[in-house]
């Protein structure tokens, strides 16, 4: 019983998360009061959090691979595909909390990203399901593809920068 103890201790702290963290902590002032009372409210165990994230992730990575099977309809791609983005963005929030993830997902460095992500999500999905456009679809698609991977590339550090280097060396033509 003990080594699994100390092996749910070193998950917790792979995943970022404090070996304390299944103690309620006391309540703050903060400018997120929804948050606080989500997070509250969201108090599982390590065990929990773990299945959680996987079911999740693992739901996400298959729509989103499933998605390859209706590729030809974008309409139907284009549901899929944002549907299984959704379920992966949301995965992370079983792991470090929802407070956090809003939290992180906000942070100066990566919230124009956020933000692009988000809303390409949005379009994508209100292209495939009020607009019904075959071309919008699968334009809001690849636009949605790109923040996704500029969206990760926040969570690494100097990779945007070094992106952005590569992508104008590759691109800078003398005329």
């Amino acid at each position: 019983m003990e080594k699994m103890n100390q092996a749910l201790e070193k998950m917790k702290m792979l995943v970022g998360m404090d070996v304390e963290d299944e103690e309620v902590a006391p309540q703050q002032e903060s400018s997120f009061a929804f948050m606080d009372d989500l997070n509250r409210n969201c108090t599982l165990s390590t065990k929990q959090r773990l299945y959680g994230f996987a079911i999740c992730l693992t739901t996400g990575i298959a729509c989103t691979l499933l998605s390859m099977l209706v590729f030809f309809n974008p309409i139907k791609f284009g549901i899929t595909f944002s549907f299984g983005n959704l379920l992966a963005l949301g995965s992370t929030a079983f792991l470090i909390g929802p407070k956090r993830q809003v939290t992180m997902m906000l942070d100066p460095v990566r919230i124009y990203a956020t933000a692009i992500y988000i809303a390409s999500i949005i379009i994508a999905l209100f292209c495939a399901l009020y607009v019904r456009n075959k071309l919008l679809t699968l334009l809001s698609i690849i636009l949605e593809f790109g923040a996704l991977i500029w969206y990760s590339l926040s969570y690494i550090p100097f990779a945007r920068s070094m992106v952005s280097k590569v992508m104008m060396a590759c691109f800078d033509t003398e005329f």
